[in-house]
């Protein structure tokens, strides 16, 4: 079977630093800093004092408040981001043949609130006190079943888990299943919200966080006095759709997918591969993909984590997939702004992606001060909204070693 062309026609996002993409996509540009002392609970005890809380959200904008009462947050945030996206794709659900509509949202995660209030209640007052919608709320499917429910979207529906990776791999699958005839349409990303006492004081048992009391010195990527990343939270969804499909109905096309890629380093449970060579092979594959050669590529929505060992293997797969034009390319990390979102990051990443290639405008790296001889690629410390962007890749690389590339066009 020969492949399908793959465009996007719309877009969701939850975030730190606005609800909705037009509101994500402003404060990007105003280089807003969603970074704040944890309001969720009390960090008296605890060492890592900030995260990226999602704001001002109330899922009844969005669903029935019922029906939110029996989700946990991490779906309620992927419903939002669903609808948002399937509204602004203009697509009358009533008139599609829903059995083609497909679904593929993931998480890092699930609940790991849900987890740590139910054990809290085990403890406390038995076995028998545990919540009989434990199981069903806390299981990281149910973003993705929560969605398929909601809008009544009958077609394939599954539930990517890749760690750090969660959102692109998402994304990079529902284009296939569409690519190969599975479905014609999709909606597509990730969600998180584990910022919570257990997810909190687990990353930064791995002294993964950053300790840092200054949220704009807290997620620095790239910077040379990065000490690890702060944890952010939110949803990022997409419509994925047939282009003949898409172009039949008059939908406005956002952007295309062109390249996938995903690799794994086969290395280390938590730390990338030390020569970049995995994440290399994602870029590559994505890029070749595409049918394009490297010197093509316009942007780079890096990983960026702001962890040590992530800047610089990252930096250093780059180079290896882009050879000399890696020094020519503006590459900047999303996360600088947001933190890390982990499964939903790069579902949020690919969106920025899309806005890029749709603006023609690369956002910063915010808080890119201290050079590091290592790291010596274009960070972007200023935007840069005088170069056409007709390329731009969007890498995400999840412990366990899993990599992920996804390669977005601009729609001409």
């Amino acid at each position: 079977m020969s492949k399908r062309r793959v465009v996007v026609t719309g877009m969701g996002v939850i975030s730190p630093i606005g609800n909705s993409v037009e509101e994500f996509w402003s404060n990007i540009k105003s280089q807003t800093v969603g970074i704040a002392p944890i309001d969720r609970f009390d960090t008296t005890e605890y060492k890592v004092k900030l995260a990226a809380e999602v704001k001002d959200f109330d899922p009844k904008d969005y669903m029935d408040g019922k029906i939110a009462r029996r989700m946990e947050l991490f779906s309620q945030y992927a419903v939002a981001a669903t609808k948002q996206a399937i509204d602004e794709s203009g697509l009358d659900l009533e008139k599609e043949d829903l059995t083609r509509f497909g679904v593929c949202v993931g998480s890092g995660t699930g609940s790991l609130m849900a987890m740590e209030q139910a054990h809290d209640k085990l403890v406390n007052k038995g076995p028998r006190r545990v919540p009989p919608m434990l199981v069903p709320m806390m299981i990281s499917n149910m973003a993705a079943g929560n969605v398929s429910i909601q809008f009544g979207l009958k077609g394939k529906c599954t539930n990517i888990v890749t760690a750090c990776a969660t959102g692109t791999h998402s994304i990079g699958e529902a284009t296939r299943y569409i690519q190969y005839g599975d479905a014609d349409m999709m909606v597509a990303g990730g969600t998180e919200a584990a910022v919570c006492p257990i997810g909190v004081s687990g990353f930064a048992s791995l002294t993964a966080l950053s300790e840092s009391e200054d949220p704009k010195r807290a997620s620095i990527p790239f910077d040379k006095e990065r000490n690890g990343f702060v944890m952010g939270e939110g949803a990022g969804v997409v419509v994925l759709e047939e282009y003949e499909h898409a172009k039949k109905r008059g939908a406005k096309i956002l952007a295309e997918v062109v390249g996938y890629g995903a690799t794994s380093d086969a290395f280390h449970i938590t730390s990338p591969a030390e020569d970049g060579e995995g994440a290399a092979r994602a870029m590559t594959l994505a890029i070749e993909e595409a049918g394009v050669t490297p010197d093509k590529v316009d942007y780079i929505n890096a990983h960026g984590t702001s962890t040590h060992h992530n800047d610089l293997f990252e930096t250093m797969a780059i180079k290896k997939a882009l050879g000399e034009h890696a020094y020519n390319v503006n590459i900047s990390s999303t996360k600088s702004m947001i933190g890390h979102c982990l499964g939903a990051a790069g579902a949020i990443e690919f969106i920025a992606c899309v806005k890029t290639v749709m603006d023609d405008y690369i956002h910063a790296t915010v808080g890119l001060q201290v050079a590091d001889e290592e790291c010596d690629l274009n960070y972007t410390k200023e935007p840069e909204c005088n170069k056409t962007v007709n390329y731009a890749l969007s890498n995400s690389l999840g412990f366990g070693g899993h990599n992920a590339t996804l390669m977005v066009k601009k729609y001409q």
